[in-house]
């Protein structure tokens, strides 16, 4: 076969005189006497000697042959005549061994008056001629399917590979189109590209399909094929030939992949034990089954304890007890299940008990009998639906994930008809390992989700009451369940002297340690608040607490405190008068209250924002505002009024105009501002408190001034018993009269001016002595010889509580009795 080589023109034929292209050949320069006088780097690369050890000396001691004188005369004289010479000469290599080399002599030419000859050299190797025998065992046995067609795309010859390849047999090929054998194999593509490359004359190579052919006809094969037209000598092109490999290993591989990749996208979205077996089934339905069920143990789905078998748990019983979680098909409806989606199941493919949940492998039956004798018995309903469906092969998979069994994954075909290959179950297992990661996930959150909220409801106050000072209503919407819980808290403190505290709390965070710290928090501020703390001393009290739990959850309480600050929180704290009508409010990093008066109008008090709780070393300031009878108070968290886009200010002034609307029913208005403010689930909760102020008229306090005397204890203690006498509390003026005049007599004797006495009747009958002293009382166990020391344990026996409270200009003993 001759050598073609591709010039300006088109493909040519190699001549002789491509042989001897000196470009590429041995060349030296040798003298009329056999003196070498030139050298090139061709000669020195063919035959090993440099230049300087060749220049100079004899061409007859490179040859590896006798001298032979005629000879060389002869081809001398036959140069000098113009012609040239050419011949195989053997020449040694420096290294001493023997090569075969086709020599070719120049015609004499003049070199400096010198008679030169121009002698050029190419080793001669042996050419491997290829016998008819090996080429036809090459064509029929390669491993490589291979095909000759002509220009009506008609088979002319094939090997038996391509032969085994397509199940058709060669007698039955030649002379025949693709099309006319092979449809499932998308012949008419494949002849769509041999025609292009009839027309172009291009190659198309590894052009990959999938398909059916007759000697595989219930498998799905992957093939890669490339076409080249065949041309003869002028040019002209007279067919197609194509080569086959048969590359469904890779393809299945591939599509493993594909799928399983596709598969992490697809399963696993939520964080919900139901819905994420359900993708399983879509995902797997039709890409990889006719109908699949998934089927998850009863505990799984509880958000009570962990709820599954550990494979070193001990005996399980034989049946374990499911429900359907996962259930599609390609019929609507799946009309194939023997149980929906929630039903009891205990579904496991004889002969297998439970172990297989816990240790076993899955289950492969590529041919499904209904007729076995252990269906029959054991799943009668089941098998009446394989028989009526035509469910004939099944794969099914346990769910484990972190060593702990979840449930089983059951895939089936029906109307595909290709039973599954050993190759599926690998398959099947990577998608359940897959799901049942995600459903894992997803029970572990559903149980952390459920036992934070369960801790969270249960830290919240069940009941508020704001006495007759205050008409209170709340709402709390928690997060979505992706959110996960927050740290949103209220609460609602009854205080002595008939006020009323209000407080709203937003922790950082989300989970159990978020509510865990909530409920802290709020049992903090209820302590700090029955001390009667002025609302900006109680933040910075609570804002030491706060930085205290952080340092101990860091562990390292010399820590830098922006490294502590995780456990953060924002809180506003109010104090509502009805006496005075004056509310006094301080807030650490909390959106502002708003008030809407009875008139309808809304502001929002000007309170200094303060620094959040945790960062410490800042100081709180509080501010006093008088609210009319009848005002609005809204104490809310972020999470109402803060957008998409993190602003407040439109979510705020939204707030206060759903307030503004005239509504009765508090706790109505309360749930209508929620709603119309926050329509769909958010990831962050929600707390609003409402509060309708009302004031304590001048019929319900009595007060009076009292002298430095203690003459003056009698007539003060008659004045009060008067007046809670005029009240119609007649069964309270004995234990009255002793609280006043204990609390008076103290007040005048250890005590400094002024001492002043005031009764409240409110839900409760109160009393109170103020005096200019900031000492605190000392309630003390008098011994049975003393004369004094009794007083205030009189009072704490005889009052439903008692307490002090410190003031700007000294403190204020208060002692409440409950009215019959």
């Amino acid at each position: 076969m001759a050598s073609v080589r591709k010039g300006s023109d088109g493909p040519t034929s190699a001549g002789p005189r491509d042989l001897f292209d000196a470009s590429v050949d041995a060349a030296a320069v040798v003298s009329a006497d056999g003196v070498v006088v030139g050298w090139t780097r061709g000669a020195q690369a063919l035959l090993g000697y440099p230049a300087a050890e060749v220049v100079g000396g004899s061409a007859a001691c490179l040859l590896a042959m006798p001298g032979d004188p005629a000879r060389v005369a002869g081809v001398a004289e036959r140069c000098r005549a113009g012609m040239g010479w050419s011949g195989l000469i053997p020449v040694r290599h420096r290294d001493g061994s023997r090569i075969e080399v086709d020599l070719r002599v120049s015609a004499s030419f003049r070199l400096g008056g010198d008679e030169c000859f121009l002698i050029s050299a190419r080793e001669q190797r042996p050419q491997w001629a290829v016998g008819q025998s090996v080429l036809d065992g090459f064509l029929t046995r390669s491993p490589v399917g291979m095909a000759l067609m002509d220009l009506q795309l008609r088979y002319v010859w094939l090997n038996d590979t391509l032969e085994r390849f397509g199940g058709v047999p060669r007698e039955q090929r030649l002379g025949r189109r693709l099309s006319e054998l092979l449809p499932g194999l998308q012949a008419d593509t494949l002849e769509g590209i041999m025609r292009k490359v009839l027309a172009t004359g291009i190659p198309v190579t590894d052009y990959e399909y999938v398909g059916w052919s007759w000697a595989d006809p219930h498998r799905q094969r992957a093939y890669s094929t490339s076409f080249f037209p065949l041309v003869d000598a002028d040019n002209s092109v007279t067919g197609v030939c194509y080569m086959v490999l048969d590359v469904t290993e890779r393809w299945s591989a591939r599509r493993l992949l594909s799928m399983v990749n596709e598969a992490g996208t697809n399963i696993g979205t939520t964080l919900d034990v139901m819905r994420t077996a359900q993708e399983l089934a879509d995902f797997a339905v039709p890409r990889f089954a006719d109908f699949v069920i998934v089927d998850l143990l009863e505990p799984v789905l509880s958000t009570e304890g962990h709820g599954t078998w550990l494979s070193d748990a001990g005996p399980a019983p034989t049946r374990p007890a499911m429900r359907r979680a996962g259930l599609s098909s390609v019929r609507e409806g799946c009309p194939e299940a023997v149980a929906r989606i929630g039903a009891k199941v205990d579904f496991l493919p004889p002969p297998h008990d439970v172990s297989l949940l816990i240790n076993g492998d899955p289950i492969f039956i590529p041919v499904l009998d209904p007729a076995d004798a252990l269906w029959v018995a054991e799943q009668p309903a089941r098998v009446a639906r394989i028989r009526e469906f035509g469910l004939h092969s099944l794969i099914s998979v346990p769910m484990r994930a972190r060593n702990t069994a979840l449930g089983l994954t059951t895939f089936a075909r029906s109307l595909n008809p290709v039973p599954f290959q050993p190759d599926d179950v690998l398959l099947a297992r990577e998608l359940v390992a897959r799901a049942a990661l995600c459903v894992d996930n997803a029970r572990r959150y559903s149980r952390e989700h459920a036992a934070a909220v369960t801790l969270q409801r249960s830290l919240l106050p069940h009941a508020l009451t704001g006495g007759t000072a205050l008409e209170v209503a709340s709402y709390y919407l928690p997060a979505d369940a992706t959110g996960g819980v927050g740290g949103d808290w209220f609460d609602v403190i009854p205080l002595s002297g008939a006020r009323v505290g209000l407080v709203v709390g937003d922790v950082v965070g989300h989970g159990i340690t978020a509510a865990a710290s909530m409920g802290r928090l709020r049992t903090a501020v209820q302590t700090l608040a029955a001390m009667d703390m002025p609302p900006a001393e109680l933040l910075a009290h609570l804002d030491d607490l706060v930085l205290r739990l952080s340092e101990e959850e860091t562990g390292n309480e010399s820590s830098n405190r922006a490294l502590t600050a995780f456990l953060g929180a924002t809180c506003l704290y109010a104090v509502y008068d009805p006496v005075t009508r004056r509310c006094t409010m301080a807030r650490a990093g909390h959106p502002p209250p708003v008030v809407v008066a009875p008139d309808g109008h809304v502001h929002f008090p000007e309170l200094p924002a303060g620094p959040p709780l945790g960062l410490g070393g800042f100081a709180f300031e509080a501010t006093e505002i008088e609210l009319a009878e009848n005002s609005l108070l809204g104490l809310y968290t972020d999470g109402l009024v803060q957008g998409a886009d993190r602003a407040m200010d439109p979510g705020m002034s939204r707030l206060g105009d759903v307030l503004s609307q005239p509504d009765s029913n508090l706790q109505a208005l309360c749930a209508s501002a929620v709603e119309q403010l926050v329509p769909v689930p958010q990831p962050d909760d929600i707390a609003l408190l409402l509060a309708r102020t009302h004031a304590l008229g001048a019929d319900h306090v009595a007060s009076w001034d009292v002298p430095s005397d203690p003459a003056a204890v009698g007539d003060v203690r008659a004045r009060a018993t008067r007046q809670v006498a005029a009240w119609g509390l007649e069964e309270l003026a004995m234990t009255t009269e002793l609280i006043v005049s204990e609390l008076v007599t103290n007040a005048i004797r250890y005590a400094s001016p002024p001492v002043r006495l005031r009764l409240l009747r409110d839900s409760r009958l109160t009393c109170e002595v103020a005096d200019g002293s900031s000492t605190a009382p000392r309630l003390r166990h008098a011994r049975s010889m003393d004369e004094g020391g009794r007083g205030l344990f009189l009072v704490a026996q005889l009052t439903h509580r008692w307490g002090a409270r410190y003031t700007a200009g000294g403190k204020v003993i208060w002692a409440e009795q409950e009215i019959p």
